[in-house]
């Protein structure tokens, strides 16, 4: 009863924030400029960049690359804007960063940690590969991936917390638009979340990934936040890309967020 109590609670603010929605909610005058001057310049292309010397100089760049995943160089952008996807060789649901880990020890070489900014970097750069390709992401493709979709919807739905709260509580399409912490929720497929991040975060001045970011909303929600590279959490990267990919949604990284 306490949650249901919570839930309808926090769904009454969110109308009441609705009704006084405005200019007040919108960015100011100065952050507005900033936006568009990062826009056109975006602080994360330097880290897309530093991303790629480090996959080139550290593991073989994308030749290796393409090679560890059993594709040419020439459709390894199509394969990349498919991710996370089942990967064979590693018999599981994967996102594009533990591929990089596996391919390290593969090398010999000591894993980079999944929340590094070094990883960060190289997800950023890889994941570019696939810029202007349509997210590419088959959640039919097989019974690994079909299950981690399955997963991925049920983490998003399911109420957690003290708050009673889900991903869907802020993204349904009832919510879609209203006002929290002064900024309009936004539906995650038209926003293309699996095909645009990793990104900047202008209120974080760094590059964040897609389940860093996810990190960051289960903790201002208070709910128990999910390991990064996790099943659940790849399966919830996996729901949110395919998300994107129903609305026909093109990669476009690094990404730009408030």
């Amino acid at each position: 009863m306490r949650k249901v109590i919570l839930s309808i609670a926090f769904l009454s603010t969110m109308g009441m924030l609705q009704l006084n929605a405005g200019e007040q909610f919108a960015m100011s005058d100065a952050d507005r400029a900033m936006y568009k001057e990062m826009l056109e310049n975006n602080p994360a292309e330097i880290y897309v960049e530093e991303g790629g010397e480090i996959l080139e100089d550290s593991l073989g760049g994308e030749e290796a690359l393409a090679k560890f995943l059993g594709v040419s160089e020439k459709d390894l952008p199509k394969y990349i804007a498919g991710f996370p996807r089942y990967v064979e060789k590693l018999g599981n649901v994967v996102g594009i960063d533990q591929v990089l880990q596996a391919m390290e020890v593969e090398q010999g070489k000591k894993k980079t940690k999944l929340k590094s900014g070094k990883m960060f970097s190289m997800l950023a750069y890889v994941k570019s590969l696939a810029n202007d390709e349509l997210i590419g992401i088959d959640v039919d493709a097989d019974e690994h991936i079909k299950a981690a979709y399955a997963l991925g919807k049920k983490t998003y739905m399911t109420a957690r917390g003290g708050r009673g709260l889900s991903c869907n509580s802020c993204h349904s399409a009832d919510i879609v638009g209203q006002v929290l912490r002064t900024q309009p929720l936004p539906d995650l497929g038209e926003v293309a979340v699996g095909g645009t991040w990793p990104a900047y975060r202008m209120t974080k001045s760094s590059l964040r990934t897609p389940q860093r970011r996810f990190q960051g909303c289960m903790k201002n929600a208070l709910l128990k936040v999910i390991p990064i590279g996790s099943k659940e959490m790849v399966a919830l990267e996996v729901y949110v890309t395919k998300l994107g990919a129903d609305k026909k949604k093109k990669i476009a990284i690094p990404g730009l967020k408030r």
